[in-house]
């Protein structure tokens, strides 16, 4: 479809913020990649719901995104729509022990409402970028924590436009993913539990994490998180360094010097710099130690 016809079904039609021909740099923590024909940003459940109906209507190819931390953009853009669910949809609400979240909230706000109300077993999830929607969805996790320790359920929109509610046995969360991605589901909403604790306790084991995630991860500069999933038996990050590979550049794309396991934009970097680069630490770690690295972040547009 082209941009004019895109352009006529969304304008004017009360669907949240919408933006044209938008640098996906903008919106990914990469700060890397080119335009969105299409850009909205829904201010409530209700615009999400029926922006998605119009792309589906009219088979326009749309991708959700939450705040773009671990989203890698080709250099060519992205044809169709994006649908940003951030700020608009970041409602958190408190009974006792549970957290109703709405998709678009920010998983350290989430980890800090916690804490407000002393509540622990969500400590593992303070600094881990991203909304709790993206969170659910790829089953985040950091220092022996995982979503699926504290999702009670999750509400989402599926492929014929009903929302749906699944329980957390019915989520089929593993490593990285979950029946969000199986089924293409769309979260708008979570529901989590945890359990009464010390708010002095939780207060110091989120600053004793904190201080773990500054000083191994390079989080002064831009990248995607960790760009490759955990190997069974083994660490991304040493694989990397062992080969020989701390501080490789590509363009502007560089395997960090602080913790080999991201790759980072050090210097105006494009998505081909980047995929450049981690094909050779693929290649090279897999020709040293037989081991195949996958990636964590998602890479999507056209070259």
């Amino acid at each position: 479809m082209d941009k004019r016809k895109l352009r006529d079904l969304f304008i004017d039609k009360n669907l949240g913020k919408i933006m044209f021909d938008e640098p996906m740099k903008n919106h990914t923590s990469f700060k890397i990649g080119g335009p969105a024909d299409v850009i909205i940003i829904p201010e409530n459940e209700e615009q999400l719901i029926n922006t998605v109906k119009i792309c589906r209507d009219n088979n326009i190819e749309t991708y959700i995104m939450g705040n773009g931390t671990n989203l890698l953009v080709r250099d060519g853009g992205i044809r169709g729509l994006v649908i940003k669910i951030c700020e608009g949809l970041n409602t958190i609400k408190v009974d006792k022990e549970k957290i109703y979240c709405q998709a678009g909230s920010l998983i350290t706000a989430v980890s800090r409402k916690a804490m407000e109300e002393s509540l622990t077993g969500f400590e593992f999830a303070n600094g881990i970028p991203g909304t709790i929607g993206g969170a659910a969805t790829m089953n985040a996790g950091a220092y022996g924590g995982e979503m699926k320790d504290v999702v009670v359920s999750v509400r989402a929109l599926d492929m014929d436009n009903r929302i749906v509610e699944y329980k957390n046995e019915d989520m089929n969360f593993r490593y990285r993913s979950s029946r969000v991605v199986d089924e293409n589901l769309i979260v708008l909403s979570i529901e989590i539990e945890l359990q009464a604790g010390i708010y002095t306790e939780i207060n110091s084991t989120m600053k004793d994490l904190t201080n773990k995630r500054t000083s191994k991860q390079p989080l002064e500069l831009p990248s995607g998180g960790s760009t490759f999933k955990r190997p069974t038996g083994y660490y991304a990050g040493k694989l990397i360094d062992d080969a020989g590979l701390r501080g490789l550049r590509y363009g502007g794309a560089q395997v960090s010097e602080k913790h080999c396991g991201f790759v980072v934009n050090v210097d105006n970097a494009t998505c081909n710099e980047v995929i450049q680069l981690i094909s050779v630490v693929q290649k090279t770690v897999k020709d040293k130690f037989n081991v195949d690295l996958e990636t964590e972040i998602k890479i999507i547009g056209e070259d």
